[in-house]
């Protein structure tokens, strides 16, 4: 008796048993798919404050090496000095200059944007890969470069539609310069034939800062 009694307990504890262990699955499956609900919700992105940027900073263009999109309004609050390029022109050496005044005031505030733009002479006939290897390979250029673009006529892009009416010009070739303060108001312009070591364009910038 005491030997079937003692074998019995065994037994009980046998039939109890699926059902202590489908308690620990279902449990183990609801922490496991809290666990994976939270790991597949993405943190929320960084939104762009729209109201604390320029108008004319309001556009977003691809980015030159990768072709990603980017908001300009990124860059409010610093001095902008914006150019439009081309890499087979007499004044593709002002790329040397010009990453020179990035690498000298970027500290303190100022950025240097970079349009490449076939408009001129036909002298920016290649691909976004290529222009952004030329910049980087030939001038080491690091200051932010765009996709290639329209930059005059009726088809020109956004943000050199605004220059244009803000300033009344446009740019008349490659290298074309306009200058943008922290406020958002264009300060002036400037001709190929300035060069980035420009004494005038230079003590505007300083000021500018």
């Amino acid at each position: 008796m005491q030997i079937g009694a003692m074998a019995s307990r065994p037994v009980a504890s046998l039939r109890a048993s699926p059902l202590v262990l489908t308690g620990l699955v279902m449990a183990l499956w609801f922490i496991s798919s809290g666990a994976m609900a939270q790991t597949a919700t993405p943190a929320p992105k960084p939104t762009t404050d729209i109201s604390a940027c320029p108008a004319i900073l309001q556009h977003s263009f691809n980015r030159l090496q990768d072709e990603e999109p980017q908001n300009l309004c990124q860059y409010a609050g610093k001095v902008v000095l914006v150019v439009n390029t081309a890499s087979y022109c007499g004044f593709t050496g002002q790329y040397e200059g010009l990453e020179a005044l990035y690498a000298k005031y970027q500290s303190k505030g100022l950025v240097i944007l970079g349009f490449p733009s076939n408009d001129f002479g036909k002298q920016e006939p290649g691909t976004n890969k290529e222009i952004a290897d030329f910049c980087y390979n030939t001038y080491a250029v690091k200051f932010p470069m765009f996709a290639k673009s329209v930059v005059s006529g009726s088809g020109r892009n956004a943000l050199f539609a605004e220059l244009a009416q803000a300033t009344g010009t446009t740019p008349k070739w490659n290298f074309y310069k306009y200058l943008i303060g922290r406020n958002g108001k264009v300060i002036d312009s400037y001709s190929s034939l300035t060069s980035p070591s420009s004494h005038s364009l230079i003590a505007d910038i300083e000021q500018a800062l």
